[in-house]
């Protein structure tokens, strides 16, 4: 099936390109924290970041997470993934690794990950290393523990709204929030939006990349990952991101130009209002060990970008994902919804099936595009690097391509239907209702058989 690509990805091209023509050859402003407005601009227009320093984290997590990022490394767990932008495959320069809860996947840049699932209580999970196992089982005391520190977060949010927080260096910064505070709604709507169910794991060496880009808009340095919004999370959750920068010596290019404000050896997070030319960006360092928060509706109302430092450095990423679509669970019962339809015997030529009605028909073709292309593709393009932690995946995905097998029957014998080989066409159906309703799905099946001849076919049958 054709892929389209999403106009959402235009829409920011378009964006992007508007802003700059706008700038001219001129930079925007940015701030930090040797500028003394820094702590204003961070209260004013940047209140819903909170910064975690490094040693308001307990000593024993910190020794458990950088760790178990050591150990992933060492294992060749972490890869480069291809992804597509702007209609071309590329490959990213930041190696990634997912974790989570056993059985979700989730969507980045047109690209479906799979989670290495870390060990939830109950579950069974054989690790191919023993320390395979200790770092999984690292980062998800990591995410318990962000996770209350998120709730923590967002309560003393919801609490002090305009008022100052007399105890703001809880989060290593002081920060005054708007008289409109936080919606917060009922607890369960506040458990929702901090079940972090996955970590995307990061990592990157500055020094081995021969290209880097430089940040466009307020001249920062070079960039290891581009201005965006996190995608394909809860709306409003918190995105909460451990960072570890690993000794290493550094070395400075005396060729290269230093970006004016920022240290270019330390990493940092910018921050900006999305679209936005009048307000001043934020560019905060991160330190070993440093963690911060992006709460609410930031990753929607701010662009984030990272700022590339001089050390190699790795990430644990925590988010909400938005799974509705993006589970085992949900994948296996959109199958069985197509098998409800099918009598048992599945020879294209002797199947029969409960219902052609176009609706029944066109639900049955869009869950079996969608289990081999978002799924089998997906998967099995990269699921070598699945078996270098954990055969989990293994069995689930044989049984959904067995599903895909039986679908495939099913659309073979439609395909007798329409050439009046299999069951008979009933008379006075609405033969063009039932044609769009299998075309618009596998257009590009139809290569072989013009619709003048189809419509023949189902109007004799």
């Amino acid at each position: 099936m054709k892929r389209m690509e999403g106009t959402s990805e235009q829409e920011r091209e378009a964006k992007k390109q508007k802003l700059l023509k706008e700038l001219g050859n001129r930079w925007l402003p940015y701030l930090t924290p040797k500028d003394a407005e820094f702590y204003q601009l961070w209260q004013e227009n940047y209140s819903k970041l909170m910064l975690r320093e490094a040693n308001r984290i307990p000593d024993f997590l910190h020794k458990e997470v950088q760790q178990a990022f050591l150990t992933l490394r060492k294992h060749g767990c972490l890869f480069q993934d291809l992804v597509r932008i702007k209609g071309k495959n590329l490959l990213t320069p930041v190696s990634r690794l997912l974790i989570g809860n056993p059985g979700y996947t989730y969507k980045y840049l047109n690209s479906r990950l799979f989670t290495v699932p870390w060990p939830v209580e109950g579950s069974n999970i054989k690790y191919t290393e023993d320390e395979i196992f200790s770092a999984c089982t690292a980062f998800f005391k990591l995410n318990d523990y962000l996770q209350k520190d998120t709730i923590q977060a967002l309560n003393k949010l919801h609490l002090i709204k305009s008022e100052k927080n007399e105890d703001g260096t809880v989060f290593g910064m002081i920060p005054e929030f708007s008289k409109s505070g936080l919606d917060m709604g009922d607890d369960i709507e506040l458990k929702k939006r901090t079940a972090y169910n996955l970590t995307l794991l990061n990592y990157m060496d500055p020094q081995k990349m021969s290209y880097l880009k430089e940040e466009p808009y307020f001249g920062m340095g070079k960039m290891a990952v581009s201005w965006h919004h996190d995608e394909n999370l809860v709306e409003r959750s918190t995105v909460a991101v451990y960072s570890y920068s690993c000794e290493g010596p550094k070395v400075i290019d005396e060729d290269e130009p230093n970006p004016e404000g920022r240290d270019p050896a330390l990493w940092h997070v910018g921050l900006k209002i999305a679209w936005d030319i009048e307000t001043p960006g934020l560019a905060v360092p991160l330190r070993q060990g440093d963690c911060y928060l992006m709460l609410d509706d930031l990753n929607i109302t701010h662009q984030h970008c990272v700022l590339a430092g001089l050390q190699p450095r790795f990430s644990s990423t925590h988010r909400v994902a938005e799974c509705s679509v993006g589970t085992l669970d949900y994948i296996l019962k959109q199958c069985q919804l197509v098998m409800q339809n099918v009598w048992d015997d599945m020879e294209p030529k002797t199947m029969h099936l409960r219902s052609l009605e176009p609706s029944v028909v066109k639900q049955g073709e869009e869950i079996h595009n969608e289990v081999e292309f978002e799924w089998l593709r997906q998967f099995w393009f990269h699921g070598h690097r699945y078996k270098k932690c954990t055969d989990w995946w293994h069995l689930p995905m044989s049984e959904l391509e067995g599903l895909w097998k039986k679908m495939e029957c099913v659309h073979s014998h439609i395909y007798c239907v329409l050439e009046g080989k299999g069951r008979r066409w009933d008379k006075g159906k609405k033969e063009n209702e039932f044609l769009n309703s299998f075309s618009s799905i596998n257009g590009n099946y139809f290569t072989c058989y013009n619709q003048s001849y189809i419509s023949k076919i189902l109007s004799t049958a």
